[in-house]
């Protein structure tokens, strides 16, 4: 039953949000605010987790690791959250993780795909996710390329930080397996705003595909250097346009870009997502349709992770973070919107999400559309 004004007194459970709250990649951050705060509303509607409402408690990171650590340690310490939130960046998560699981406090990752955010090697991890994994998304690149574009020499365009060594380890080893040579790896830094000369040594070694990696400043740059080239080759990318002002920065050849994404409004919804999208028209004044979800990837994996933290919260049956991240391994099922998750952790899987939970997305105009299914 929902809360009542006597019900109210129950002290509410705290789930802490380091996100992007400002800066270029804003938007994704007021995705994941959104996603989350329809799920919260859902569930406290139905009586809360444990007879208790929950409440989101946010934290800008600025997309820089040093300020997402601080902002952590303010929500885990001073907030006393019981489970944190990441956010967009990979680097950002990565100087979390240490730190979460060395205080022992469940952290769930929305959005950034780094493949040792989760796999971290800690004897105690726990770090979850409820988005995509640069290994898996290496992999749907690589098959989605030689599928629609014939792809036989990719060149690999990549952001020189951590995300970026992700997944160029990730790429190498779904081209090997795919038995392909990539045509060279080429790194730019993120506020590079010429790479004009990487591509050309891109195209200089012939390559027919660009696999672009890379958050929404740094990849509108690759686009503006492409067009100054009068090169477009097919280009295929991570899922880093869709954060933020992708198409105001790169101008009209942002559409040239294909990405993945986990979730669309767009087609027949499920129940859940009928229920969602309503929920968002009723509650954002400026989304209107489908298409004003953006970034829906955003919207979709925070709501997902809500429902899996809530249900990790009740199989635990309390907030002690040791017992919420046992709780993880008994989901049994969640009704989420991009998949229902049937039993979707485990001590040696920690990401709910695998390629085939993927779709491919571009622009148009500001809205992003789907291409085609992987």
């Amino acid at each position: 039953m929902p809360f009542t004004s006597g019900a109210r007194a129950a002290e509410p459970i705290k789930i802490g949000l380091v996100t992007a709250l400002s800066g270029q990649s804003a938007r994704a951050g007021e995705a994941l605010t959104r996603g989350a705060t329809i799920a919260i509303e859902e569930i406290n509607a139905k009586g809360g987790v444990l007879g208790r409402p929950l409440e989101l408690v946010r934290r800008d990171d600025e997309s820089n690791p040093a300020k997402g650590l601080i902002a952590a340690r303010e929500l885990i310490q001073r907030e006393k959250v019981a489970v944190l939130v990441g956010g967009l960046d990979t680097p950002v998560e990565l100087a979390i993780v240490p730190f979460v699981n060395n205080v022992k406090v469940p952290f769930v990752v929305p959005w950034a795909a780094g493949t040792n955010i989760t796999r971290n090697g800690a004897p105690s991890n726990y770090v979850f996710r409820v988005s995509a994994m640069d290994d898996e998304v290496d992999k749907a690149i690589v098959q989605f390329s030689r599928k629609t574009y014939n792809a036989k020499k990719p060149g690999l365009i990549l952001v020189n930080n951590p995300w970026g060594e992700s997944n160029e380890h990730g790429l190498k080893a779904a081209l090997k397996a795919a038995a392909i040579e990539p045509a060279g790896v080429e790194k730019f830094e993120g506020n590079d705003v010429d790479v004009v000369s990487q591509l050309s040594r891109l195209k200089q070694a012939g390559a027919d595909t660009l696999y672009l990696v890379g958050n929404v400043g740094p990849s509108s740059q690759v686009v503006k250097s492409l067009d100054r080239m009068g090169w477009a080759p097919p280009i295929v990318s991570h899922w880093g346009p869709a954060g933020g002002r992708f198409t105001e920065l790169a101008g009209p050849s942002a559409e040239n870009v294909i990405f993945v994404q986990t979730y669309s409004f767009f087609g027949n919804l499920s129940p859940v997502g009928k229920r969602v999208m309503s929920a968002l028209q009723a509650k954002y004044s400026d989304i209107k349709g489908p298409a004003d979800v953006t970034p829906a990837v955003g919207v979709a994996n925070a709501y997902d992770s809500i429902l899996v933290i809530a249900r990790a919260i009740e199989k635990a049956g309390g907030t002690e973070p040791t017992a919420v991240r046992d709780g993880f391994y008994a989901i049994d099922r969640v009704d989420g919107l991009i998949k229902t998750y049937e039993k979707p952790f485990a001590q040696d899987k920690h990401d709910a999400l695998t390629a085939g939970d993927y779709i491919w997305a571009r622009f148009e105009d500001n809205h992003i559309m789907p291409f085609a299914r992987n």
